[in-house]
């Protein structure tokens, strides 16, 4: 089955439009030895903080939903931290999705039992395509997240390339592609991140958000390069993203999720205040 609230192709002209489906703001929670981190296009992390504390934090102001990532996980050859991701849980109250290190149904099983609503998974699904439908047939599609890491192509203009092993491994895959045959198979949802723009503040990359989104039907997160209120809503209309993550601007205090809400309900999108 399909998620039921994806919205159906729209026009967007001129910033005008009338869709009435809510847009999520959702925080991500990048975690390495247990410690929240950030840095720029995936290299030079520094520590943001506790992901008990943060979680707390942002589902207590207003957060639509979570992302906890593991981003060690694969590169460690180890499985996600689940009693981690058991604390988060019990100190939220919105939506926590979490990926890193899962290789099987056996251990998405073993996180939705933990807390978590939803599971996304990257390098498995490159290494195994057929475990979307796998996940998707067992705990149904709405449960299972693709995340794509996207690099721009240097050899083929307006392309981009998935990496895997938290964006250290470029491979040959095109990210387009790729999006359309992991809604095939069961992906009920991307998280879509520009490496490019990662940690850098300068902006989404709405051409390749706008790309994707065009391609599937089911939502897709906007991630990498939250700078300012702006770009969020930038990622929403020239992007047609379903949702933006963040991490920089909030985890060290740039805005709040109030600010961002009302700034983008301010701008005529619809947020779940």
């Amino acid at each position: 089955m399909l998620i039921e609230n994806r919205l159906t192709k729209y026009d967007i002209p001129n910033t005008k439009y009338d869709f009435m489906l809510t847009r999520r703001i959702i925080p991500c929670l990048d975690v390495k030895d247990n410690r929240v981190v950030k840095g720029v296009n995936f290299l030079n992390l520094r520590d943001a903080g506790d992901p008990v504390e943060l979680g707390a934090r942002y589902s207590d102001t207003g957060a639509d939903e979570l992302v906890f990532l593991d981003i060690t996980a694969t590169i460690r050859s180890r499985k996600t931290i689940v009693e981690l991701v058991e604390k988060v849980a019990a100190n939220v109250f919105i939506p926590f999705t979490v990926g890193g290190g899962i290789q099987s149904v056996e251990q998405m099983d073993e996180l939705l039992r933990s807390g978590a609503e939803k599971v996304s998974v990257n390098t498995a699904a490159v290494d195994n395509p057929e475990l979307l439908a796998e996940a998707a047939q067992r705990f149904g599609n709405q449960c299972v997240v693709l995340a794509i890491d996207a690099r721009r192509s240097k050899e083929r203009k307006g392309r981009w390339q998935v990496c895997v092993k938290a964006g250290t491994e470029p491979t040959d895959i095109d990210v387009v592609q790729w999006a359309v045959k992991a809604e095939k198979l069961g992906a009920g949802e991307i998280l879509l991140t520009s490496m490019d723009a990662d940690g850098t503040k300068a902006g989404y990359d709405n051409e390749l958000n706008k790309a994707v989104t065009d391609a599937v039907n089911i939502p897709v997160i906007a991630s990498g390069g939250a700078g300012n209120l702006d770009h969020l809503y930038d990622a929403i209309v020239d992007g047609g993203a379903d949702a933006v993550l963040m991490a920089s601007i909030t985890h060290f205090g740039n805005y709040t999720i109030t600010q961002m809400k009302q700034y983008l309900r301010d701008k005529g999108i619809p947020v779940n205040l």
